[in-house]
C-alpha cells in the first residue's frame, strides 16, 4: 500500500533552514507528482507547491506566499521527496506533509516544524 513518511522537523531559529524528507513506498514514485502543504493551529491545510514526475519534466510550481524561500526536489532513485526551507519565519511554524497524487491521494502524517527564538 502507499506509505509516505515525513522526517526533518524540528525547532529552529528566526531566519533558520530546514530540509524536509518524504519518503514514499507503494508505488512507482517516479511516475507522479508529489506536493508538500502545512497546516499552522488554527489554519486550513495550505498548498505550498508541487513537482511533477521526471516524465513530465520534473517541474516545480511554489506558492507565491513561500517562493524564493523554499524549493521542493525529488531524488527518484530514493523514492524521496523534498522540502528545502530558507530564511523561516515563524509564522511558517505548522506541520507539513507530503501528498503523493496517486489516485485519489495518499498523505503522509505530517512533521512538526516550530519556528522560535
Amino acid at each position: 500500500q502507499v506509505r509516505l513518511v515525513e522526517s526533518g522537523g524540528g525547532l529552529v531559529q528566526p531566519g533558520g533552514s530546514l530540509r524536509l524528507s518524504c519518503a514514499a513506498s507503494g508505488f512507482t514514485f517516479s511516475n507522479y507528482a508529489m506536493s508538500w502543504y502545512r497546516q499552522a493551529p488554527g489554519k486550513e491545510r495550505e498548498l505550498l507547491g508541487v513537482i511533477v514526475s521526471a516524465g513530465a519534466g520534473g517541474r516545480t510550481s511554489i506558492v507565491d506566499s513561500v517562493k524564493g524561500r523554499f524549493t521542493i526536489s525529488r531524488d527518484n532513485a530514493k523514492n524521496t521527496v523534498y522540502l528545502q526551507m530558507n530564511g523561516l519565519k515563524p509564522e511558517d511554524t505548522a506541520v507539513y506533509y507530503c501528498k503523493a497524487l496517486v489516485e485519489m491521494g495518499y498523505w503522509g502524517k505530517g512533521t512538526l516544524v516550530t519556528v522560535s527564538s
